[in-house]
This record gives structure tokens, sequence and C-alpha cells, in this order.
């Protein structure tokens, strides 16, 4: 198990609007064209393979480069197996980031359904 120093805390959060995604709909909204997808995780889980076009961004960070997501697209945030992005969405949705979703499993679900790897 890793450290948790990539944890935050967030405080007074109201009921975050954020919703799930399965990896069975993710490919449909990347195929929109119009889904950015966020990883979470830490550069060394990245440095091993992380979704096609997905932009890195450690959980840690999330606070300070909220800004510079593109507020016009669809978030879909994922981690490992979906405990910190899950964080992640409800952050950015009390932020008011909206049309925010978590991946559900993390990229290991997206791996065992067949999904796309990129170095």
């Amino acid at each position: 198990m890793g450290m948790n120093n990539d944890f935050f805390e967030v405080e007074n959060v109201e009921v975050a609007e954020f919703k799930n995604i399965t990896v069975t709909e993710l490919p449909n909204l990347i195929a929109s064209g119009k889904a950015q997808l966020v990883d979470v995780r830490t550069d060394a889980e990245i440095a091993r393979g992380r979704i096609k076009g997905a932009i890195c961004l450690p959980l840690h960070l999330l606070p300070l480069r909220l800004q510079d997501l593109d507020t016009k697209k669809t978030t879909v945030f994922y981690c490992q197996v979906g405990g910190r992005s899950a964080q992640a969405a409800a952050f950015a949705a009390a932020q008011g980031l909206g049309d925010v979703y978590n991946l559900q499993g993390g990229i290991m679900a997206w791996a065992q359904s067949g999904g796309e790897i990129v170095a």
C-alpha cells in the first residue's frame, strides 16, 4: 500500500453533485469528444500506464490546478480503483465544476474490460 500523503481534507462540503460512470459507458463519452479525463494517481502510478488522452493531475495538486480544467467539457476523474477519484469528483463538484463523473473501478476496471492503456 502507498502512503496517504496525497490525501487532502475538504471541509463543509454539501452533498457534492457528481455521478458515477462505468467502463462500459466511458468509450461513448470519449468518442463524443466532449469529455476530459483526469488521472488523479501519483506520477509513479501514471508511469505504469494511463487511459489515452488523460490529463495527469495528482490528487494533492487538484486544489491548485482545478481552474486549469475546461469547464465546457464533461470531466471524468479516475484513479487506480475509484476511491481517490471519488474524492476528486466531490471536491471539483463542490467548487462549482459542472458535469463531473467518477470512473467506477478506476483504471483497473478499465483494463479488465479491455480498455486501452498507453504509456
